[in-house]
């Protein structure tokens, strides 16, 4: 009861400090959707993702095919927010520096000078991640999870906030250095965009037949607010039940038949913030349950691993996840379910 206590009272000062309460959030967080889908059409579900995990200060890993619309995505977010967006290609030949960046000798002043690398943004794109090497992965994925740059004995923090959105192509495997499972784990999410609808597709056609509609998106926000929103999604209070409903459900993950190893505890951690990011978005300041399950699939979906003797059988991970969330019963105390009327 005490971790409460302590969250309501984070909440208390973070209004007080940022003047930021969850009607604000939900109308922030709803402007940056409706301004992004401008761009974006017909995936709503995967811009509000998206948004979640740089409210909860995570990073996407995306696996599609090529077109789909991610590096757009990351841009929109970006230019929605006011915030930089880099973009980065990887390939074999890429070293660790080309992306965090290297010091290079002034000749001027006879000494070495750091010059940051793309990493040095809010929104970085790394497309095709899995065709860098494993050492310019880990470099990468290390300024994921420190947020900030060591070179030459020196550390640099990089900006706030800060998203990777990484892309690997399911298709044209040769010459691609696949993510180790531990390196997988470092990802908040792992979602796929997947190909729009008809009608969709027939809007974005016409929309980009002059000149790309991504050209005439303005910020609806800036970065400033949405580190206030950062801090806000933090506060949002997670009952025990609903707190020990997550820990059920990673743990059940690991004892299904069909799972090599199961989700781990940054699983756990990652439920947690993006359940509360979620819930915020909604303009509620508790967590229920149902913002538990939305978010499973994509925190859970790359961190459990099928043993060879399930994938023969033609297990998949949608019917494991099915498995856990129909064995673990949601709380129905006033917290879980029930809470909805406190917060009317």
């Amino acid at each position: 009861m005490a971790s409460t206590r302590e969250a309501r009272r984070a909440r208390t000062t973070t209004r007080s400090s940022g003047g930021l309460d969850a009607r604000t959030y939900k109308r922030n967080f709803d402007m940056v959707v409706d301004n992004v889908e401008t761009v974006i059409k017909g995936k709503t579900d995967v811009i509000r993702l998206a948004l979640v995990a740089m409210l909860c200060e995570g990073h996407i890993l995306f696996e599609d095919l090529p077109g789909t619309g991610k590096s757009m995505l990351a841009r929109a977010l970006a230019e929605s927010m006011n915030a930089i967006a880099n973009r980065v290609q990887c390939t074999p030949d890429m070293l660790p520096g080309d992306i965090t960046g290297s010091s290079i000798l002034d000749q001027k002043k006879g000494e070495f000078e750091f010059r940051p690398g793309p990493v040095f943004c809010n929104v970085l794109l790394s497309d095709e991640i899995n065709r860098a090497t494993p050492k310019t992965q880990s470099a990468l994925l290390e300024a994921m999870g420190e947020r900030r740059v060591t070179g030459d004995g020196v550390t640099y923090d990089l900006p706030r906030p800060f998203l990777v959105l990484a892309t690997q192509n399911p298709i044209e495997q040769a010459g691609t250095f696949p993510l180790p499972e531990a390196q997988l784990d470092r990802f908040l999410f792992k979602l796929t965009m997947g190909y729009m609808s008809r009608d969709a597709e027939f809007e974005v056609m016409f929309d980009n037949s002059i000149k790309m509609s991504i050209e005439d998106i303005q910020p609806v926000i800036d970065t400033d607010v949405v580190q206030q929103m950062i801090r806000y999604a933090a506060t949002v209070e997670v009952s025990p039940e609903v707190g020990m409903y997550i820990v059920d459900l990673v743990h059940a993950t690991r004892q299904d038949p069909a799972a090599a190893a199961g989700g781990s505890p940054r699983a756990s951690i990652a439920l947690l913030r993006a359940s509360r990011a979620l819930a915020a978005s909604d303009g509620r300041e508790h967590v229920y349950p149902d913002d538990v399950r939305a978010v499973l699939r994509p925190v859970l979906g790359h961190r459990v691993i099928l043993n060879p003797d399930s994938i023969l059988r033609g297990d998949t991970m949608e019917a494991v996840l099915e498995r856990v969330t129909s064995a673990v019963k949601p709380p129905l105390s006033a917290r879980g379910r029930g809470a909805e009327a406190a917060d009317a």
